[in-house]
């Protein structure tokens, strides 16, 4: 009994949007479907999932453009992110336009998520972080027994988020990442919102924005 997951990059940004699921009920959860929903349900059918939750880790287009209509058309709940991403779901048309992206449709959360929460797909529990800084709703989800994390934009493969949108502050962003994502150990693999995996303890060791935190 395992947690598995697929990354299908998504959108011209090519954001990673993972398809998870639970290896003993095919029970799959999308996390952050931003685009390209017949390319995210067209892997979700071959694989004989079956869809149950939408989890978002923060509410920027490119993350939660497809929200809306997945979440109508397959009648899913949509879990996440914290409430401090109330704003950007609010703004999502202006972000599609200002981006070039489809028009997308409105949609409120199910259940906001706050730190310390857990989300459940089949026989798998991941715990939730609160990660602000480059928004301020951001959300990250924990797998500790299959050792990864779904970080969303808060930390990448040599680099970090931005914090120059609305809502960012570079300063809580570095704590959150040696205050909530160090402690899930160096061996943890995560998967970032953008780019290849790499895993806590590589960029403690190489990464210039958090190298020796």
């Amino acid at each position: 009994m395992a947690l598995q997951y697929k990354t299908l990059p998504v959108t011209a940004f090519q954001q990673n949007c993972s398809v998870v699921w639970c290896d003993e009920t095919l029970d799959a959860a999308v996390i952050d479907p931003g685009g390209e929903l017949p390319k995210l349900l067209d892997f979700v059918a071959r694989q004989g999932l079956t869809l149950k939750a939408i989890w978002l880790t923060h509410a920027h287009i490119d993350h939660a453009g497809g929200t809306g209509e997945l979440a109508r058309t397959k009648g899913l709940p949509i879990i996440g992110p914290h409430p401090g991403d109330q704003f950007w779901i609010d703004g999502l048309a202006q972000q599609s336009a200002m981006f070039g992206f489809p028009a997308v449709e409105p949609f409120k959360p199910t259940q906001w998520l706050a730190d310390g929460d857990q989300v459940q797909i089949g026989q798998q529990t991941l715990n939730v972080r609160h990660c602000p800084g480059h928004t301020p709703g951001h959300v990250v989800f924990h797998s500790e027994s299959a050792g990864r994390a779904f970080v969303g934009d808060v930390l990448f493969a040599g680099g970090v988020g931005r914090s120059d949108f609305p809502g960012g502050d570079h300063a809580t962003l570095i704590r959150s990442i040696t205050e909530r994502l160090w402690p899930m150990g160096d061996a943890t693999v995560f998967i970032p919102g953008h780019g290849p995996e790499s895993s806590f303890g590589t960029e403690r060791r190489t990464n210039p924005y958090v190298r020796g935190t």
